[in-house]
């Protein structure tokens, strides 16, 4: 939610709250950004990120929560990715031509590499000052929860390290929209280490995926916007 900022004396305004999705402007010590919390999955995020095509935005951060499918990486690190590889059904609407012609499942979707490289700079600071770990990464956006279990064989050998369901969508929508994007994860489970959405994860590691989500995330994408 949008509340994790006000620790940070942010002001909040809600300019929206319907169904699914709420937008809020936010003010914090001069600056001025919008906040739009969507519900989950490729084709609402998408849809929000094309609205937004429709507005003078021209820089977007997701944040959101990831799998993870590294033995390295556990339940509250932070995850960067450099690259989200498709596997919805939305990226194949993400184009001028014909819907037959746009066989992009499988191909990588890329965040604008400068502010990239700037979130990986600031989070390797504020990890660092608050002694989380973090980690680059390459995704696979998925459009289903359970059904990945069947083929996580699959996307490990596509050298894919973190698991999730809107990114491929937002860095392409962005893209057409002329806005530059990055993304921050927080890691929520790892399939690796048989912890995953629906069992084996300890109350010790949510209270701390939480404390990390509430107090390093709203850093990073302060100082991003700056």
């Amino acid at each position: 939610q949008p509340d994790i900022f006000l620790k940070f004396g942010a002001e909040i305004s809600i300019l929206s709250d319907v169904g699914h999705t709420k937008i809020c402007n936010i003010h914090m010590g001069g600056m001025d950004f919008t906040y739009i919390r969507t519900g989950i999955g490729a084709p609402v995020v998408g849809d929000a990120t094309l609205a937004l095509g429709c507005t003078s935005c021209k820089k977007a951060i997701f944040i959101g929560s990831a799998g993870a499918l590294d033995i390295s990486m556990n339940i509250g690190d932070i995850a960067i990715p450099i690259y989200s590889i498709c596997g919805d059904g939305m990226c194949r609407y993400l184009t001028s031509g014909q819907l037959k012609d746009n066989n992009v499942f499988g191909q990588p979707m890329y965040p604008n590499e400068q502010l990239t490289d700037k979130i990986k700079t600031i989070t390797e600071r504020i990890c660092k000052e608050n002694n989380v770990k973090w980690h680059v990464t390459k995704n696979y956006s998925i459009d289903t929860i359970f059904a990945q279990f069947a083929h996580i064989d699959e996307i490990l050998n596509l050298d894919c390290t973190t698991i999730e369901m809107e990114t491929a969508t937002f860095f392409k929508a962005t893209e057409i929209c002329n806005i530059a994007a990055g993304a921050v994860f927080s890691i929520s489970d790892n399939t690796i280490k048989k912890k995953s959405l629906y069992s084996g994860r300890s109350d010790d590691e949510m209270q701390y995926r939480r404390e990390v989500r509430d107090n390093v995330i709203p850093q990073i994408v302060l100082e991003a916007f700056r």
